[in-house]
């Protein structure tokens, strides 16, 4: 398919691009990539899961195990280094030995460490399990989104690529409502619930379901046609495509790929290096793209909202039901989402996100400066915990409908095919360090000043508006091959 322009000839001819574009979304092939996105995912929901399940246990390990503040934010934050560590070797690994494998070992990981750190015998052995797990999901957040992008007609590529965002925000949602669920059947976090075991070590042993169907899916799904065509196993490839696109389209598909695979060969010792302060400058601006995704402070919400609320007078039951509201308010702005980034576009969508956020951030900031303190118990006063309420929902519809998403979006177009593993893992670790960075020093700054904590993020939401109104181009309708040429003079 020719690459889009902004004039294309006559109006007929655009309309019958259009209308041929439109078509192209509804054929059997395109469903057949659906369903195959949707299957890949599973990685996603995995990511979610994990991230938000100590949200409603990290009270009770606190008080199990006597961790304090500083521990404690630790014991949450530890498993975003080992999904550092997972996003940095992922690509290296999924490029050697195929995305499924890969899948497999991600999945392995991930079961081994909800079984450990259900049946956890301190916070020390609850470190190992928790880096565990970081690392499976690490390995999901990079090969799921280039598995996708590897098997997508462009047409649908940043719906299909939103499937990753919506996966993760469904994630996030089962951890919650089972969190509340179990806590709420036991009579609280910390009540024995089967078998002698507390509810909060449930909550850990619920993720092995999902774990045993990402690794059930390592065997069912097909390998990806570029991985097969850098293996020279081009039968299989040709297989495979026959499913994804119309017959005419199957050799023109196999002959972008082998020389876009002879380019990569060529250019193997390519370096991210470059004049940006050591980098090439499209490799910031996915290093930016992923710290201002977290820097706005989304993961306070899902990490630590039970807590939260708690903090400020809610009890525990209602406090695990307003964070599975903000978490099915998540899942509901992210199909807005998919419905609009190959319609209205990244930009627009990204922007908007920005105002929203800075707004419903700086709202809480003013709300929570309002708050009362009487020995342990903290309290918002009058309206304002309400507003707070509000402000944290419109938080999370700014996010959800727009940063949360089309960052991955992003990543999967932006880099030059020659240094896109090696990007794509950097810009992956650099998004995981800066949610660890978040994790950690939350319960302390939160103890010194939530205010000041919620201003903060409300700064870096609207340093995010800047940021792509001044360096973040429109990518929209264009092939993965074209995108690179918006970053470069």
């Amino acid at each position: 398919m020719e690459p889009l322009s902004r004039n294309q000839g006559s109006g007929s001819q655009d309309r019958s691009r259009k209308e041929s574009e439109i078509m192209a979304q509804s054929t059997p092939y395109t469903k057949k990539a659906y369903g195959l996105s949707i299957a890949a995912a599973v990685g996603g929901f995995l990511f979610g899961f994990d991230s938000s399940v100590i949200n409603g246990a990290v009270d009770s390990i606190d008080k199990a195990f006597s961790l304090g503040p500083a521990l404690t934010g630790f014991v949450v934050a530890i498993a975003l280094l080992g999904c550092a560590v997972g996003a940095w070797v992922g690509g290296g690994l999924a490029d050697r030995y195929g995305r499924l494998r890969v899948i497999f070992i991600g999945g392995i990981l991930f079961l081994v460490s909800s079984i450990g750190a259900g049946l956890t015998i301190g916070p020390w052995d609850l470190l190992l399990w928790r880096v565990l797990g970081g690392l499976g999901i690490g390995i999901a957040s990079v090969v799921t989104p280039a598995y996708i992008a590897e098997i997508s007609p462009r047409q649908v590529r940043g719906t299909l690529a939103s499937f990753q965002q919506l996966a993760i925000t469904l994630g996030i949602f089962a951890a919650l409502l089972s969190d509340a669920l179990l806590a709420n059947t036991a009579g609280g976090a910390s009540e024995q619930l089967w078998i002698g075991m507390e509810a909060w070590r449930w909550m850990f042993l619920v993720g092995a379901v999902p774990a045993v169907v990402y690794i059930v899916l390592a065997f069912t799904l097909p390998e990806s046609p570029r991985y097969l065509l850098a293996k020279h196993r081009e039968d299989e490839a040709r297989d495979i495509f026959k499913t994804l696109v119309i017959e005419s389209e199957v050799d023109r598909n196999i002959n972008d790929i082998n020389k876009a695979i002879e380019a990569d060969e060529k250019n193997a010792s390519a370096s991210l290096r470059g004049p940006k302060f050591g980098l090439q400058g499209v490799v910031w601006i996915g290093i930016l793209l992923s710290i201002f995704q977290q820097f706005v402070g989304i993961n306070v919400i899902f990490y630590y909202s039970t807590s939260l609320w708690k903090a400020v007078g809610f009890t525990e039951e209602y406090s695990l039901l307003v964070s599975v509201i903000t978490a099915v308010t998540n899942v509901v702005l992210t199909f807005v989402a998919i419905f609009l980034v190959d319609r209205v576009g990244r930009r627009p969508i990204l922007l908007t996100g920005s105002v929203l956020m800075t707004i419903a951030l700086g709202t809480m900031a003013l709300a929570f400066s309002f708050a009362t303190k009487s020995g342990e118990d903290v309290s918002l006063p009058g309206a304002w915990g309400p507003i707070a309420l509000i402000a944290a929902n419109v938080f999370v519809v700014g996010f959800a409908a727009s940063w949360g998403p089309l960052v991955w979006v992003l990543l999967g177009e932006i880099f030059p095919p020659r240094i896109r593993g090696k990007a794509l893992g950097v810009a992956a670790s650099a998004q995981w360090l800066a949610n660890f960075a978040i994790t950690v020093t939350f319960p302390a700054m939160s103890g010194w000043s939530l205010p000041i904590t919620y201003g903060m993020y409300a700064v870096f939401a609207l340093l995010s508006f800047i940021f792509v109104f001044a360096k973040v181009p429109e990518t929209k309708g264009m092939e993965l091959e074209q995108t690179e040429t918006l970053f470069t003079k």
